[in-house]
């Protein structure tokens, strides 16, 4: 363990005696606050954590004693108070996390420290994989790299968002009442390198998570400063190239600001080229405007265009018509861009008190050209249809922070109040041919959504034990201009919903922690469902149940386990791609999570995420009652290595067991294992590394559907499995210089 003195000008023995109130921050080598660091004065053996922008207070302190510094991922550091007037400031040096030195606390989120390492050590192709790193969470792209990955979790055909909130700095990634589909969640803003951070949940449990946090939410923060500038080459099969480009352009104690660009481009691996391409920028500046005031602005631009082969029918694989890699209509395709900006402002009441606030705005547009069902509903021209919208979204969240010290109870209390307003004009679902010409409209008009909210949530620590009460209000105004009507009429309707949540913590030691959550939690549906609908059924809520245990047997090894039940009032009913409601009904679902993490060595980690699921719909008679495409087992599995001479890397395995396609299971979609792997050499500013998805060169579908189509040579309809193929061998090399 190093020791360090600050400011080495002692008159001890003239005040040996005196103390006061010691104040002080820990930062990480890049300047950045590091919270809940533990500070120890090792005379007292009193103890303080380090709050969100890194500051600390302790009382008791002369000048002379010792403090150790704490925190995983950092090296120890034990400092000499020296100077009880000024303010200390304490730089920890990072490291490989080393699991033996985790306390088990309800300040460890052991599950999110995971996906950390995980983060670390895994290179991924775009922020949209980076949801590989929430436990139990599995994507799937069907539509040619642009569009938005469908989303597996807990026994949920996600499809784009409707049922997992995911966030990027406080700004909202779900889109309400979107063209394609109810909330479609967009992560390819986002360039992967910028990501310093993801913390994530399941179930409906927290209280600042609102709309689509019934199975889970995922959180993306962004980097404030870099560590060095960077430039990045990177280039594989099937034509694909990627340009990354890091600069900082200011960063000292008090301010940092930088930009980066990514442009990426590829034809895939599909017989008819995808001509993908992809354009990032970001910028983003943060500072202390004073000693209790810092402010973060960051502005990103965002376009993609791509063409598309869709998904397949299985029929005409088998015949030989096309191959696995071919296509019915390889006209699909689209483009879609976002502008955002984000401004957060956080300002410190007091010791104990701070205001956190984020203002954000999106100018968003997209385009999609689709074809599902081939000639079934046109057998001249075609099914193909085209969803389009341009948007507008806003909106501000304010929330008060207090930490609680009564006696021997201590916790913290917060509460925040939002708005978030949609904007989406001219919201089309049209019949085209060819991307080209417009056969019919089936729907069009501008949407208009609000969302106000509220919440109010406490966490009490007494003992071993900790207590998490909250409860959140919800409130959404739907507005819709029909411009299929021939005349103006705003139809409109209101709701509100209450979702309260308790969640209950037990550290009989340092080793172990049970927990119980419980909470309520929705999903909105569609605007022009709720106005058909006259505001029935528009907010289903759904009720769900953790019952838990992380648990370290050995000081290398961590496991966490749980059995969970979740029941929604609803499940979705309005079908973007169609323009139609459908019936639905309530459902259950129940099912147990198993994961761990095993560090052998100090530079290899080993872990493994299993995930059962039980879906059934409530109301519908047995073995007619399967919920279509809800995975009810998923694995993933992986070996990262992190070694002091520079080398890293890992293999990784995903499975997916075989899962109902329809409602009487008499339509399977088949299951799947992938092997991918990374091996990667640092040495001085150079980074070269090597990836390879699909090592084994399996035969797999990436997605599936069960679809009634009809081929342009065909009679009667099929209904059938409708795949997009699976990445099949692929290896890509990056080369990186950092300055």
């Amino acid at each position: 363990m190093k020791r360090y003195y600050l400011l080495l000008f002692i008159s001890a023995i003239a005040i040996d005696g005196y103390s006061q109130k010691l104040q002080g921050y820990v930062l990480n080598h890049q300047n950045n606050p590091v919270e809940s660091a533990h500070v120890l004065h090792t005379k007292s053996l009193e103890h303080v954590h380090t709050n969100y922008s890194g500051r600390f207070f302790m009382e008791g302190v002369h000048m002379g004693d010792s403090l150790q510094i704490t925190h995983i991922g950092f090296e120890p550091m034990v400092v000499v108070v020296a100077d009880l007037t000024e303010t200390i400031k304490v730089r920890l040096t990072e490291k490989v996390i080393a699991l033996e030195e985790v306390l088990i606390s309800p300040r460890i989120d052991a599950l999110n420290l995971l996906a950390k390492i995980d983060l670390k050590t895994n290179p991924v192709n775009s922020s949209q994989e980076i949801l590989f790193k929430v436990p139990g969470l599995f994507i799937g792209q069907h539509a040619g790299g642009g569009k938005a990955e469908q989303l597996f979790l807990r026994g949920f055909d996600i499809d784009h968002g409707t049922d997992v909130n995911i966030t990027v700095d406080g700004m909202p990634v779900n889109m309400v009442s979107h063209a394609h589909g109810q909330g479609y969640a967009d992560l390819h803003f986002v360039i992967p390198e910028t990501v310093e951070d993801l913390s994530f949940g399941k179930g409906p449990y927290y209280a600042d998570q609102g709309n689509f946090a019934t199975a889970g939410f995922v959180a993306f923060k962004t980097k404030e400063r870099l560590e060095n500038s960077l430039v990045k080459l990177e280039a594989g099969q099937f034509n694909t190239q990627r340009f990354l480009g890091m600069f900082e352009v200011l960063n000292n104690e008090e301010q940092s600001a930088y930009v980066a660009t990514e442009y990426s481009l590829t034809d895939g691996q599909f017989d008819s080229p995808q001509n993908f391409s992809r354009f990032n920028m970001i910028a983003k500046y943060a500072g202390r405007i004073s000693a209790n005031d810092k402010i973060s602005l960051s502005a990103s631009r965002f376009s993609s265009q791509w063409d598309a082969s869709g998904q397949v029918p299985q029929r005409a694989v088998e015949t030989g018509e096309i191959s696995r890699f071919g296509a019915i209509d390889d006209t699909e395709g689209g483009e879609t861009s976002r502008t955002n900006i984000v401004l957060d402002y956080t300002k410190n009441i007091d010791n104990n008190s701070y205001v956190k606030n984020t203002i954000f705005y999106s100018q968003y547009d997209f385009e999609l050209y689709s074809n599902f069902t081939f000639f079934l509903q046109d057998p001249i021209r075609g099914d193909q249809i085209r969803q389009k919208e341009d948007r507008q979204l806003f909106g501000i969240t304010s929330e008060y922070n207090h930490s609680l010290h009564l006696g021997q109870t201590d916790g913290w209390i917060r509460s925040g109040v939002g708005l978030r307003n949609d904007l989406s004009e001219n919201n089309e679902l049209s019949r085209t041919v060819n991307r080209i010409t417009a056969v019919d409209t089936m729907q069009l008009g501008n949407i208009n959504e609000t969302n106000l909210f509220g919440y109010l949530d406490a966490n009490l620590k007494y003992g071993k034990w900790s207590v998490n009460p909250g409860v959140r209000v919800d409130h959404f105004n739907f507005n819709y201009n029909d411009h299929l009507l021939g005349f103006y009429q705003t139809q409109s309707e209101t709701k509100s919903i209450v979702s309260p949540k308790l969640n209950i913590l037990y550290n009989p030691s340092n080793r172990l922690q049970l927990y119980l959550k419980t909470g309520k939690g929705f999903h909105s549906n569609d605007t022009r469902v709720v106005v058909a609908n006259n505001g029935r059924e528009i907010l289903p809520a759904a009720w769900g149940a953790d019952l838990g245990v992380i648990w370290k047997p050995m000081p290398k090894l961590m496991i966490n386990t749980a059995i969970w039940y979740l029941f929604l009032e609803q499940e979705f009913v309005y079908v973007g791609d169609e323009g139609i409601v459908e019936p639905s009904g309530k459902t259950r679902r129940a099912g147990l999570d198993l994961s761990f993490i095993y560090q052998p060595l100090k530079w290899l980690y080993w872990d493994m995420d299993v995930n059962y699921a039980y879906a059934r719909a409530i109301d519908e008679p047995e073995n007619n009652d399967f919920i279509p495409l809800a995975p009810d087992l998923t694995l993933m599995s992986g070996i990262n290595v992190i070694h002091p001479t520079g080398v890293y890397g890992g293999a990784r395995l995903r499975y997916v067991k075989d899962r109902p396609a329809n409602e009487d299971n008499s339509i399977v979609a088949e299951g799947y294992n992938v092997v991918d792997m990374n091996l990667g050499y640092q040495w001085k500013n150079m980074d070269l590394s090597f990836t390879i998805q699909n090592v084994f060169d399996t035969e797999w579908n990436e997605t599936q559907f069960a679809t009634e189509s009809r081929l342009q040579n065909e009679v009667e309809p099929v209904e059938e499995i409708h795949f997009t193929p699976g990445t099949p061998f692929f290896m890509k090399a990056s080369l990186a210089y950092t300055f």
